[in-house]
Order: C-alpha cells, then structure tokens, then sequence
C-alpha cells in the first residue's frame, strides 16, 4: 500500500505477540466476539483507532488490552491539518531515518459466524500528540501510539495495567517529520497509488 483507506478495512503487516517472530497480514478494525459476520462487520462502531484514555473501559477494547498487543509495521502515516475549519490539508508523516517503524496495536482473533474463518483484526492505539503532530494535527490533537525498537518486545509481552499505561504516551520529538501531499486523498475514496506520497512544495 501507498495509501492504506481505513474504512475499507484493508489487511496490513502485523506482528502479534502470540508469534512475536513473524509478520502476517491482518484487517484492520478491530471486530470484538459480539460480531457474527460480514454484515454485522462493516455495520458496527468505528473501531480503527483506540483512544489510550479509553482502552481499558470501552467494550471494544477492554476484553484485549490486557491481553492481546500487536505491532502493526508501516513506512508512515497521513494526518489532516486544518488550518481553518474549512480547509483539510493532508500531510505524510514518517520517520527521519526514512525506515519503517511499528505503531502499537491491539487485536482481536474474531470468528465470522458464517463462515467459521478467524481473521485478526486490530486497533491503532492513539494518544495525545507530540509537538510535531500537535503542529499538524490540529483539529483531533492526536497521533498515534509509537513503539521504538527497544520497547516492541516490552510492548508486545505487558499485560500488567500499570506498565501498560506506561508505555502508551506521545513519541518524543526528534524521531519524525512531516510533509504536505495532495488533497487528491481526500478526494477519491480507496485511492492507492505512489504519487499519493509525493511532495507539495509550499
């Protein structure tokens, strides 16, 4: 992918920390055992990313937190920037280094009904924003959860609520940079092509 649109829920690199040695394909929304099928699947709550301030309260969220932490491996990440309440201009995000990076996750091994097919499906952590994303992301004051090399194993294995707190807080400034790119993103819906991560000079 280029340009991963959420609300197709397409399947994405991940990393689970049943087999913390490999990388698979999983779906992104996170689909909890009330859900029987397809149908109920793309008709329930928008479950793409979770809040660090609620994953411990929410339905959704709080059956996996404690339990289930996966890595969801990308090379960056879009964000909205709204410089009036009119305006939504996207902006690329991406390491500094320009290598991939893992953002913190939980899952869930959801059972179609129907079918009797398990498919893990997973929600991005967020947390309020660093200086940089707080910069950019103006209007949701968001940015999602960031796990460095050294802590993906700490991550992955944290089952304890405190130590799991912990370790869901804003990247430090000094590891990403941003960029605007086209508004055609906004625009076309399930857009995936290279030229979505081109540069816009400003």
């Amino acid at each position: 992918y280029f340009h991963a649109d959420g609300f197709l829920r397409p399947f994405l690199p991940f990393t689970a920390n049943e087999d913390e040695n490999s990388v698979s394909l999983a779906r992104w929304k996170l689909l909890p055992y009330i859900v029987k099928n397809e149908e109920e699947a793309s008709k329930y709550a928008n479950t793409l990313n979770a809040r660090c301030e609620d994953v411990f309260d929410k339905f959704s969220y709080r059956h996996y937190i404690g339990k289930t932490h996966g890595l969801l491996w990308v090379n960056g990440f879009f964000e909205p920037h709204r410089p009036n309440p009119k305006i939504s201009v996207p902006y690329f995000i991406h390491a500094i280094d320009s290598l991939p990076f893992t953002l913190g996750c939980i899952y869930a091994n959801w059972v179609n009904k129907d079918t009797g097919e398990i498919i893990r499906t997973f929600s991005i952590i967020t947390t309020p924003p660093n200086k940089l994303l707080s910069e950019i992301h103006t209007e949701g004051q968001r940015m999602p959860l960031i796990i460095l090399p050294e802590e993906r194993k700490t991550w992955l294995h944290a089952t304890n609520k405190d130590e799991i707190i912990g370790l869901m807080k804003p990247l430090p400034d000094g590891y990403l940079a941003g960029y605007q790119v086209s508004n055609i993103i906004n625009k076309e819906r399930g857009l995936n092509t290279a030229d979505t991560l081109n540069r816009i000079s400003q």
